[in-house]
This record gives C-alpha cells, sequence and structure tokens, in this order.
C-alpha cells in the first residue's frame, strides 16, 4: 500500500475520535473523574493526625449505622409509593388525554402544569399546605372531622406527605412520554382488536401495554433515578427529619459529607446508593424486556 493510501486510511480512522474526543474528555472530567474520586475515598480511613489508610473500614461503619440502615428502607418505601403511583396514574392520564381537542389540551397543561414548578418552590409551597391548624389541607378536611394531624412532623405521615407531593409533581412529567409512546402505536391493531370483540381492559393489555414496552422501561428508569436524586423537597419540607423518619439515601449523604464532616463514609455511601441504581435500572429494563414485545 502506498504512503498516501496508509496516511488516506489512517486519517479515516482517527476522523470519528477526533469527532468524540470534546464528549470524551466532558466525560472524563465531570463523570468518569468524580465517580473514580468517590470510589478513592470510599476506600480511604482518614483519622487525626495520621496519614490516610485504605481498607473496607467505610463500608464496614457503613452497614454499622442505624441511620444509614434506616434511610435505606425510607428510600425503599419512598420508591414503593412514588414509582407505582406515578407511572400508572401518567398512563391513564395519557389514555384519556391522547385525543386533540381543546379540553384535553387544557386538561393536559393542568397536569403538566406541576412540573414547571421548581421542586424548591413546590416543597415550600406544600409546606404552608400541610401546616398543621391553619394549613390549607386543615381548612378543606376540618369540616369533615379529619382535622388536626401533623402531617409534616408526625414520624408516622412525614414521609406520605413528602411521597404525596413527589406523585403531585412528576406524575405529569411522566405522562409527557406516554402520550408520545401512544402517538407511535397503530390506530389499525387497535381498531382490529376492537373488531375481534376485545374490551376496552383487553385492547389496553395486549395491544397497547405491550407496544409501550420500550416507553414504559424508559420512563420507570428516569422514575427509579428521580427516586435516588430528588432530595431537595426533603430538606426544605422536614430536613430529614422528624426521627429520621423521612432521611433518604441522599439526604444521609447530605448530612454525613456536610454536617458531620465524615467524607469517606458520605463516600461509601455514594458508592453504595450509584451501585443500587446502577442494579434497579438494569434489572428493571431486563425485565420489562422479557415481558413485553416491540413492533417491528
Amino acid at each position: 500500500m502506498r504512503p498516501g493510501a496508509r496516511r488516506l486510511r489512517a486519517g479515516r480512522h482517527a476522523r470519528p475520535w477526533l469527532l468524540l474526543a470534546p464528549s470524551l474528555l466532558g466525560l472524563a472530567l465531570f463523570t468518569y473523574g468524580p465517580v473514580g474520586q468517590v470510589l478513592l475515598r470510599s476506600l480511604q480511613v482518614r483519622r487525626f493526625g495520621r496519614p490516610a489508610e485504605f481498607g473496607i473500614a467505610n463500608y464496614q461503619a457503613l452497614l454499622a449505622d442505624e441511620r444509614f440502615l434506616r434511610a435505606l428502607g425510607n428510600t425503599a418505601f419512598y420508591a414503593a409509593g412514588t414509582i407505582v403511583p406515578s407511572l400508572v396514574l401518567a398512563l391513564l392520564f395519557a389514555l384519556a388525554l391522547r385525543d386533540s381537542g381543546w379540553l384535553s389540551a387544557a386538561i393536559r397543561t393542568l397536569v403538566v402544569l406541576p412540573m414547571m414548578v421548581p421542586l424548591v418552590a413546590a416543597a415550600a409551597l406544600f409546606t404552608f399546605v400541610f401546616l398543621p391548624g391553619v394549613g390549607l389541607l386543615e381548612y378543606y378536611l376540618a369540616p369533615l372531622g379529619l382535622a388536626g394531624f401533623n402531617w409534616l412532623g408526625d414520624p408516622a405521615l412525614a414521609l406520605p406527605s413528602i411521597i404525596a407531593v413527589t406523585v403531585w409533581k412528576n406524575t405529569g412529567y411522566y405522562m409527557l412520554f406516554f402520550l408520545a409512546g401512544l402517538a407511535a402505536v397503530p390506530e389499525e391493531q387497535i381498531d382490529a382488536a376492537r373488531l375481534e370483540g376485545a374490551n376496552a381492559w383487553q385492547r389496553l393489555r395486549h395491544v397497547i401495554l405491550p407496544l409501550l414496552g420500550p416507553t414504559i422501561g424508559f420512563v420507570t428508569v428516569i422514575a427509579v433515578i428521580n427516586v435516588l436524586v430528588q432530595v431537595d423537597h426533603v430538606l426544605v419540607m422536614t430536613g430529614g427529619g422528624p426521627a429520621d423518619s423521612t432521611n433518604l439515601l441522599l439526604s444521609y449523604i447530605y448530612q454525613t459529607a456536610q454536617q458531620n464532616l465524615d467524607i469517606g463514609r458520605a463516600s461509601a455511601a455514594t458508592a453504595v446508593s450509584v451501585a443500587l441504581l446502577f442494579g434497579l435500572a438494569t434489572v428493571s429494563l431486563r425485565a420489562l424486556e422479557r415481558g413485553m414485545h416491540y413492533e417491528s
């Protein structure tokens, strides 16, 4: 092969990498670099006046920490209480509002409106709604004889109250994805099922849901990510209290790093959270891929 042809071939092979270089550099500096730094710090045990030692002592201390185990349990309860209702409501809204029209558009706007409100602003708003005795919720529940609850001060009610705010905030956002997925469902397949005598539930179960498999998988992963990264409303409304009843994994990490200044244990908790996030996302996608078929 002539030298000119070799240089031309080498240039063709190098061009894609040159085009990808800015993105790869950004990923290395702002994604994989910080992840590696967190993993390194999670294995460093620092004691006052001594050099750092490497080991798994931070992970051992983390698993022996009752506050971490409580935060892990709270996160699991929070995930079950937010993901399932949000996705079910979003799908129901999308099915009900898939037809175009001024009424559907108006209702769609009302459902999507909460996602336009910043999470911190929504938390501040609902803090006043949940105020005992004088809050808006108490005003409407008092005539029904259901007043007198301390929604954010009672350990049994604080986390369900935050779950309700999260469902209110995220349902409209997930509905947009389902609306886009429903737009790609062929109407002729639904009409064919209707002609075969399938009722609404059978059409939903055997036609619409299987064709929505990719959308459901994507939205499920987004919902799992939101469970682990949305913590602003918890810090604003309860700060993780009362008695750690609303302390989630991310708020535990924040308190451990910023308030207790235990960077090693906070890094170990971050590594555990990322591993859980990756595992849950993988399991969700695999389960949906086995249970759903895709349109060819």
